[in-house]
């Protein structure tokens, strides 16, 4: 029998670092202690979407989120909401308001489809996950044809949510009409750009959900064998998967004979040792045959010679998580959110100078002042918004008159705003655009892997530029020959870390250039962020 009161505590990764863990073990002794054991139910859970309140907990029924940040908060808020019943408002994290965008279109403050659980169920319980729909897409997809469930993809619409935005059902059709012996599905779970996080949360929150979505992928294109090729450094997210998928064999969710069906799948995870460019699909491959993350030629893709040359479908974590809810739903209801060209919700991850940091699930195409202003409070300590990076590490720079924008696949056409992986860092007027452009490509510079000379070179050459700029020294000829640099790098450099480095690049010197020149023969920095050397003055002799 389920008790009056249930406490979810966040235990996403980051809230584990602030002492999740702790606070949960306490907040249960403090139950022991008052006699509240039998009344009160402390399960955990994923993100909760928020990390700026501390630790969360979420009690239902009444739905009341507090932020917890010490033992005292705990104290207080079992003597107040537990025993007295009365709300602790100074800990009470406010609502999100629902942005006016999205009312047009009648859906609640965020439209939930990758994250319908996260936040609800215990993530290491795959009970949890069935009982809220798990697993129906995969017993409904076993029915079907594969050439079935390839077509209700590709009538959906849904585009990868790793950035690059390549249809998915048509990715699913090349591999499916390769005929071969062996074929695998690999999802990408690497995630090594600056300022994304929303795979992390979701495998946090919901890892069954990507598990059902490579199943069903596997079933379409004829692969009997996938991998979860996942960053080392992310935890949390390798123990949940590891443990939903012991928990998906026990129950006969993966192995031999799925569900009686004929069909066998083994899924295994693989750690990646932190490089960037494995985020790049081949060089993921080379990495799990265990090889040095260098990205390949192309053509041949993955769909016709992948891993070990076999045909591989290789998604990210949001798309294969995306998967069946559309098969359950219906293309047609997939397609009734977001745009035309990008039907769905997109996972944004809500970081820099922002009130409220985090991730957030809305429709397609809602604006970059909606998920800064509405979802993400506006610009912290009062501060004036300058610039937003949208799509991550390799993202655009728009300035602030410019957050208008809708985020969608089609944004970077018309406004010059890129949706990629789904990053908004809001930039105060606190900061430099030459020290930005400095930090970043210092970046780029450091995750080269070396393979090409473009990309190896001309990324240390526009550190090196861009340093001279930061002390004062920059030229007008340093000034032309970033642009001419980054423009040979984008058309000459082996793979899409080289190629990209010109969007986040030039978009930043088009936009803020009065701020370059600025640091050409100068003796401060405008925005006081770089550190000038004293020139020493010229004496007479």
């Amino acid at each position: 029998m389920r008790k009056p009161i249930t406490v979810l505590v966040s235990v996403d990764s980051n809230s584990v670092l602030l002492g999740a863990r702790h606070f949960k073990n306490y907040l249960v002794d403090r139950l022991a202690y008052y006699n509240l054991t039998e009344l009160v139910d402390v399960l955990e859970t994923g993100s909760l979407g928020r990390y700026d309140r501390g630790v969360l907990f979420l009690v239902l029924p009444d739905n009341t989120l507090y932020g917890i940040k010490n033992t005292n908060d705990i104290d207080r808020f079992v003597e107040e909401q537990l025993l007295k019943g009365r709300p602790v408002k100074d800990l009470a994290v406010e609502e999100v308001k629902t942005p006016k965008s999205v009312e047009a279109k009648k859906v609640t403050e965020e439209e939930r489809i990758v994250l319908k659980r996260a936040g609800k169920i215990n993530p290491r319980n795959i009970e949890e996950y069935i009982a809220l729909d798990g697993y129906q897409s995969l017993a409904k997809a076993l029915k079907m044809r594969p050439e079935e469930i390839i077509a209700e993809i590709k009538e959906s619409g849904l585009r990868g949510r790793g950035g690059a935005g390549f249809p998915t059902g048509l990715k699913w059709e090349f591999t499916m009409k390769v005929n071969a012996p062996e074929k695998f599905v690999i999802c990408n779970a690497d995630e090594g750009e600056p300022g994304t996080f929303k795979d992390r949360l979701i495998m946090e929150g919901d890892p069954h959900s990507v598990i059902e979505g490579m199943l069903i992928a596997g079933y379409a294109v004829g692969a009997n064998k996938g991998y979860v090729y996942i960053r080392g450094e992310y935890y949390e997210s390798v123990d949940n998967l590891r443990t939903a998928i012991s928990q998906a064999y026990e129950y006969g969710l993966l192995g031999d004979n799925i569900l009686g069906s004929g069909f066998s799948f083994d899924l295994t995870v693989r750690l990646g040792a932190g490089a960037y460019v494995c985020g790049e699909e081949t060089a993921l491959i080379e990495s799990i045959e265990g090889k040095a993350g260098r990205p390949r030629l192309k053509p041949p893709y993955p769909p016709v010679k992948g891993l070990f040359q076999k045909p591989t479908v290789v998604n990210n974590v949001e798309t294969f998580a995306s998967v069946p809810a559309i098969l359950l739903n219906g293309s047609n209801w997939f397609k009734s959110i977001g745009t035309p060209s990008s039907p769905g919700t997109k996972v944004f991850s809500l970081c820099g100078n922002l009130v409220r940091r985090g991730i957030v699930e809305a429709p397609m195409g809602t604006t970059v002042a909606d998920l800064i202003y509405k979802y993400g409070g506006g610009i912290e300590g009062g501060k004036k918004l300058k610039m937003v990076q949208t799509g991550g590490a390799a993202g655009t720079f728009i300035k602030a008159e410019e957050i208008s924008a809708p985020m969608d696949f089609d944004s970077f056409k018309t406004h010059g705003a890129s949706l990629g992986s789904g990053v908004i860092l809001a930039i105060d007027d606190s900061h430099c655009a030459v020290d930005v452009a400095l930090n970043l490509m210092e970046f780029f510079a450091h995750e080269s892997c070396g393979k090409c000379t473009p990309c190896r070179e001309g990324t240390r050459l526009i550190v090196n530029m861009l340093k001279e700029f930061s002390k004062g020294r920059g030229s007008h000829e340093m000034l032309d020959n970033l642009y001419n640099v980054a423009y040979t790098m984008q058309n000459s450099a082996f793979c899409g870390l080289g190629q990209s480095v010109p969007v986040p690049l030039t978009s930043l010197l088009d936009r803020f250039r009065d701020e370059f020149e600025a640091h050409i023969d100068a003796l401060e920095c405008p925005s006081g962020v770089c550190k000038f050397e004293k020139k020493k003055k010229k004496t007479k002799r």
